[in-house]
């Protein structure tokens, strides 16, 4: 069984990372119910579906996908009730999945691989499917495989596209493909929206045109208002114009409190230019990404209510943040917490040639890639014109970070670093998550992630955001997923629940599981093992039966 600690002193990395190739390989759907091996205890109040969403086909006849990121989408469900598990999988039927297997090859571009030409074609018809009008099947690809989102009481398997795949919980079956750009002016939205009490949802997303490119809020309403609606009603609320026209910045979470939304523009660039143009030029998506630390960091404030874009200036050194720990409002502040890193060139490193190296080779690849710590901002709502100058204006007297007013006007802030010196030896965090149905938007104390001494997750961490202490909960060979808070009926303390989390392993002797942990004490109080391959994921979500 796994082991739970208070971190007081962790042994350094291992002499040699273990191959995760197997981790990162096709595997075969389950589309038949799978009966669990239980040990321990389910506790039998957990009554749900546990869904994660990831990359689990890498490759079409002689054609192989080059980045992590470009797998198709592989769902899975854990249906627990009453402490039995069983479990499913099945290959999202995306318009991209099956063109690609009829053409027995890659026939539409991913983020990090190009679709080449058909070998079929003569030579005048491979050149000109280089200057394909969008609109057509391999404009853009529909394989949603980072997240399952909510709207309207419904699901969708959502990436950074402006497409979405509704989803059957139950069955998994896809059962409507939605476009962002057929019900507002948005090209794609993040796959981490946000949600008010009553169900509202909000999301960012970019529009890309003539006047250049801006950065859009969005609002979908919380119900439907007749048979068939999906995201109808959305509203974008506010448009953020970018810094650079051509160069906007890449996003994939954004910050929310009960009154306003928090959008961080950061030196991880998309250009626009070679984006566009990376058929005809032959280069994958992912080649028109860069990191830009000239550029610093800035913080915009939107209120939710009036759309209305709040006039401070809030800078800071650069890093890269792909997601968001929590936000929340106090004395006139909006505090924001992130996993940070402090070099945005990790997004190259998830080639798939890289993540399957073995022994010095792997070790050099996790060498290179910057570690994720969780930081607090706090950016002062008020700042007169008469504040002074060069004084910290954060009042809060419980945080490090400070925000200065310079001469310019721009209030410059400086983090608070959330962690001591035990989280670097865990090799940083990510996958953060929290009591989302009652801390979301609050002041809260814990979080929960997936400590990184290896390049996919190799523990299970909680944080504690207030004494900055951890609980760890780790399996020699064993590698846990997105850790996922479930709250005991009638919860009142922040971390009275458990922590769901997928774990698996290369070792062919050995089952994968579903991991339940108290998330009060990190002990482990039950696993379901499961007789079947599953690759690594990226995100999931609990929903209650």
């Amino acid at each position: 069984m796994g082991t739970t600690h208070q971190i007081k002193a962790v042994l350094g990395q291992q002499q040699s990372l273990q191959c995760i190739a197997p981790l990162l390989t096709t595997v075969e759907e389950a589309p038949q119910i799978i009966s669990t091996r239980v040990q321990g205890q389910i506790p039998k109040w957990l009554n749900g579906y546990l869904l994660r969403v990831g990359p689990g086909k890498f490759e079409f006849g002689k054609d192989r996908y080059s980045h992590w990121f470009d797998g198709m989408a592989l769902l899975h469900q854990f249906r627990v009730e009453k402490g039995v598990v069983t479990y499913m999988s099945k290959f999202l039927q995306s318009d991209t999945y099956k063109a690609n297997s009829v053409g027995n090859r890659i026939v539409i571009s991913e983020f990090g691989t190009l679709a080449l030409p058909d070998p079929c074609k003569n030579i005048f018809e491979r050149f000109m499917s280089k200057f394909e009008m969008p609109g057509k099947v391999s404009a853009m690809t529909d394989n949603t495989n980072v997240n399952y989102v909510q709207y309207k009481g419904d699901y969708y398997l959502s990436t950074e596209t402006n497409f979405m795949n509704k989803v059957d919980v139950e069955t998994l079956e896809k059962t409507e493909k939605v476009d962002w750009s057929k019900f507002i002016a948005v090209n794609g939205a993040t796959a981490h929206p946000h949600y008010d009490p009553d169900g509202a949802a909000y999301n960012m997303g970019n529009t890309y045109g003539p006047r250049g490119s801006c950065y859009n809020v969005i609002r979908v309403p919380p119900e439907k208002e007749g048979p068939g609606e999906t995201i109808h009603g959305a509203q974008v609320i506010c448009s953020i114009v970018s810094t650079e026209k051509m160069r906007p910045s890449y996003y994939h979470s954004f910050g929310m409190t009960k009154n306003y939304i928090i959008f961080i523009e950061q030196a991880l660039k998309m250009n626009l230019w070679k984006i566009a143009t990376s058929k005809i030029r032959g280069k994958a998506f992912s080649e028109g990404m860069s990191w830009e630390p000239q550029c610093n960091t800035r913080f915009y404030v939107v209120d939710k209510r009036t759309g209305q874009l709040l006039p401070g200036m809030y800078y800071s050194k650069p890093f890269v943040t792909f997601h968001q720990i929590n936000a929340f409002e106090d004395q006139g502040c909006v505090v924001i917490d992130l996993c940070c890193q402090d070099d945005g060139r990790s997004l190259a490193v998830y080639q798939l040639q890289n993540l399957r190296k073995a022994g010095e080779g792997l070790d050099q690849v996790y060498n290179s890639v910057a570690k994720s710590f969780p930081r607090r901002f706090v950016l002062p709502l008020d700042v007169s014109v008469n504040a002074p100058e060069g004084e910290n204006l954060s009042p809060l007297s419980y945080s490090s970070a400070s925000a200065v007013k310079q001469r310019d006007g721009k209030i410059w802030c400086s983090y608070e670093s959330l962690h001591h010196e035990d989280l670097e030896k865990e090799g940083g965090i990510e996958f953060p998550q929290i009591n989302y149905g009652q801390f979301s938007g609050k002041k809260y104390n814990f979080f929960y992630g997936c400590g990184f001494r290896h390049l996919v997750g190799d523990s299970l961490i909680k944080v504690d955001v207030v004494n900055k202490t951890l609980k760890v909960w780790r399996e020699d060979g064993f590698y846990p997923s997105e850790p996922i808070f479930v709250p005991v009926p009638g919860a009142i303390e922040e971390d009275d629940g458990v922590i769901l989390s997928v774990v698996i392993t290369p070792n062919q002797n050995e089952n994968n599981f579903l991991l339940v942990l108290d998330a009060k004490n990190f002990e482990e109080l039950g696993r379901a093992e499961v007789p079947v391959r599953m690759p690594y994921g990226f995100h999931g979500t609990f929903v209650p039966i």
